[in-house]
């Protein structure tokens, strides 16, 4: 009997400080401390797990592994991201919305709004935070309108339209690490549900916003010219979106088609100015790379201390529940646990559980909605509004934690709950 307690005491410390550990470094993370990057804290956690014994080397080597898609995924858009931003193929987009709005506030807020569903949808939704961002910041400076209710569609669309496809949200490889549906089957899920979800935060934010949009943009924004390079990258985001939508619905994995295409975009673009390569190898935020094998070792370290379990039994009690009843708790369950620690841990915490319940149908789906939507409630929620929050600062911008949930208080719960309607009656 005293061996007994002393293996459950022993194991009893071992998770707790598993837990203490894994959370502690998940809060650096969002905090950033002394301004120091997102991807120390998580690399610096991952490691104090190792040292203290709390996840072995090989455990931890195989959780960084898993992540191989993930990187190759983020390497391509990345590469992606930063030609259109070198290239300023986003700042000829949105200065033609400017034009295209005729000198109305409240046309440039739909026009914006549009461009913002595009990217995200076809760039995933990390390029609307990094990239389209400070266009759109730019745009309606150069404009004289006022900025905030554009660069908080950046935000909020975002995550909004980040499951209309696979390619939307690196949150989705996450969730469906290693089982992503096909490219049909994917839209006949969750194609409904996006267009509930955008819609729904369209209605809300042009409501919010309504002050801000009466009366007319006192100054035009003179046309800019897309450069040889601007146009070749223009149809580079093309090749690279018909590349991920054919791999998509060969139901092969994304990571490196993407990687691939962006690959290949640079080349063309390096061979026209041989520059090029250090230029955009340098502007790359390379640190999201073990940022995220970071949280992958993280994450593996709280399952094995029980999140795995405690996930799995919630997701089999639920499956007893009428549907509808069991979507909008999973759904809103991880969306508030999303807002708590960020959505890239609790879509990999979700996304293991879901695979070993062997959860199915509109209980397993709600969990990627309540991922990928549920972070328009805080600036903690996803990676993509931190990357957001940096932008706009860097333009002299500055939106609060409690600025940000008082409009994501409105924006994101009938967003959510919509969207999972419409997922379950589908």
């Amino acid at each position: 009997m005293k061996i007994l307690m002393d293996s459950l005491s022993v194991l009893h410390w071992h998770n707790g400080a598993t837990w203490f550990i894994s959370l502690l470094t998940i809060a650096l993370v969002l905090i950033r401390p002394k301004r120091w990057s997102e991807a120390w804290w998580a690399v610096a956690g991952a490691c104090l797990l190792v040292i203290c014994g709390l996840i072995s080397l090989s455990s931890a080597a195989q959780a960084m592994a898993k992540g191989l898609d993930v990187y190759l995924f983020l390497i391509g858009m990345m590469i992606m991201s930063e030609l259109a931003r070198r290239e300023g193929v986003f700042d000829w987009v949105a200065g033609h919305a400017v034009r295209a709005s005729k000198g109305s506030r409240a046309r440039l807020f739909v026009l914006i709004y549009a461009v913002g569903i595009a990217v995200t949808v076809f760039l995933s939704n990390d390029a609307t935070a990094v990239v389209l961002t400070p266009a759109v910041m730019a745009a309606v400076r150069a404009a004289e309108a006022e900025p905030l209710p554009y660069l908080l569609i950046c935000a909020f669309i975002a995550n909004a339209a980040s499951f209309v496809l696979p390619i939307s949200n690196p949150a989705n490889l996450v969730v469906y690490n290693g089982g992503m549906p096909p490219l049909g089957r994917w839209l006949l899920t969750f194609g409904l549900p996006s267009l509930a979800a955008i819609g729904i935060t369209f209605l809300v934010l042009r409501w919010l916003s309504a002050k801000h949009l009466s009366g007319a943009m006192t100054e035009p924004v003179a046309p800019k010219r897309l450069s040889p390079s601007g146009k070749l990258t223009l149809f580079g985001i093309a090749f690279l979106a018909v590349t991920l939508m054919i791999a998509s619905a060969f139901n092969l994995d994304l990571g490196a088609p993407a990687c691939a295409a962006g690959v290949l975009v640079a080349i063309a673009i390096c061979m026209r100015d041989p520059k090029a390569p250090f230029e955009i190898a340098r502007e790359i935020s390379w640190s999201v790379l073990p940022l995220v094998a970071g949280l992958f070792v993280i994450v593996e370290a709280i399952n094995s201390a029980g999140a795995l379990s405690a996930g799995v039994h919630a997701l089999r009690q639920m499956e007893n529940w009428q549907p509808l009843r069991s979507a909008l708790t999973s759904g809103f369950g991880i969306a508030l646990i999303s807002n708590l620690m960020n959505n890239l841990p609790s879509g990999l915490i979700s996304g293991s559980a879901v695979r070993a319940a062997a959860a199915t149908g509109p209980l397993r789906d709600a969990v990627l909605i309540g991922v990928d939507l549920g972070p328009n409630l805080s600036v903690t929620g996803s990676l993509a509004t931190i990357l957001w929050l940096i932008a706009i600062r860097r333009d002299g911008q500055h939106v609060g934690f409690w600025d940000f949930l008082r409009w994501g208080i409105f924006v994101m719960p009938p967003a959510l709950a919509v969207a999972i309607i419409a997922l379950v009656i589908a």
